[in-house]
């Protein structure tokens, strides 16, 4: 299990390291361009686990570079950081099969200091929120809803701070998002998240898959004062993925994305505990969940041996 598993990344001599987040590891090409590595770290409840799921890199990768191309080509005037899977001539050739197809590169840009949360229906946080007192994020929420139903009024967006490494994002109004990036960014910012949320939706919705809420992350091109879509894009770690034959109004469904750790962990005892060490049953089963979004929503088959044929 462990051979395809690549939790801490090293290409110091080669590429200086740039920034380390829960998942992704950012080397600097040079003063323009970053090389995004997705490893197989996961995190759950904002800390990260001690074991790994085995290829989640890679497909995370793959992924987030399927829906840039499709989306780009959907949403006239979408930008994106993404500039390629190829591999920078600097990594070295022991080590460049380890590190393709989890590594894009990326235009480097000024990344807004908040994530863009689209929710199409009411679970998870929001749920817990509308018991109590009818609000999502500080949005008065029509009465009388059921768990997991679709907004009536459409999706919504509910943006959060974005935390630093440790400590935890806060979910916040859309006007205090204002006051954080500016309304100018802010507005745009919330335009292309609900927009992006729709068409995905409906594709994904084709596929098998209902998207109940997502995370987006924008940058800013300050040569064009343009906001740009960055970061991972509609997967399975930024997502809430659902089975479409197994959704009903009234319940939580299973779904395709990293639930089953987070319940585990509850059950154990163990939600926000660091470093956890996962047993193997969970890691087969998540990584089973990853491999089934990525070949529904590519109408790819998953293979790690031939994962160059994947995109």
């Amino acid at each position: 299990m462990a051979s395809n598993t690549l939790t801490q990344t090293d290409l110091g001599e080669s590429l200086p390291l740039f920034a380390r987040g829960k998942v992704r590891d950012l080397y600097k090409i040079d003063n323009k361009t970053l090389l995004f590595v997705a490893t197989d770290r996961i995190s759950a409840f904002d800390v990260i686990m001690g074991r790994g799921i085995p290829n989640k890199g890679a497909l995370l990768s793959l992924i987030t570079v399927h829906w840039f191309e499709l989306l780009s080509a959907a949403i006239p005037g979408l930008l994106t950081h993404f500039i390629t899977l190829e591999l920078p001539s600097q990594i070295p050739a022991n080590v460049r099969a380890t590190y393709q197809n989890r590594s894009m590169q990326v235009r480097k840009l000024e990344v807004f200091k908040i994530e863009a949360i689209v929710r199409g229906y009411i679970t998870g946080s929001a749920w817990s929120s509308y018991k109590k007192d009818g609000t999502v994020c500080g949005i008065q929420i029509q009465p009388g809803l059921k768990e997991s139903e679709a907004f009536p009024g459409g999706p919504i967006y509910t943006p959060s701070t974005k935390a630093d490494l440790g400590d935890h994002d806060e979910n916040i109004h859309p006007e205090e998002a204002k006051k954080i990036v500016g309304a100018k960014y802010a507005n745009r910012i919330e335009e292309l998240s609900l927009l992006l949320y729709r068409h995905a939706a409906a594709y994904a919705y084709e596929r098998g898959i209902i998207i109940a809420d997502t995370k987006f992350e924008f940058g800013l091109d300050k040569n064009t004062d343009e906001v740009v879509l960055i970061d991972e894009v509609l997967t399975p770690d930024s997502s809430r993925f659902w089975p479409a034959d197994r959704y009903k109004i009234g319940e939580s469904p299973p779904s395709f994305d990293k639930q089953s750790l987070r319940d585990w962990l509850t059950g154990q005892g163990l939600k926000g505990i660091e470093g956890v060490q996962i047993p193997d049953e969970v890691i087969v089963e998540t990584e089973g969940k990853y491999k089934e979004a990525f070949e529904r929503l590519t109408g790819k088959k998953w293979s790690a041996t031939s994962v160059n044929e994947a995109v």
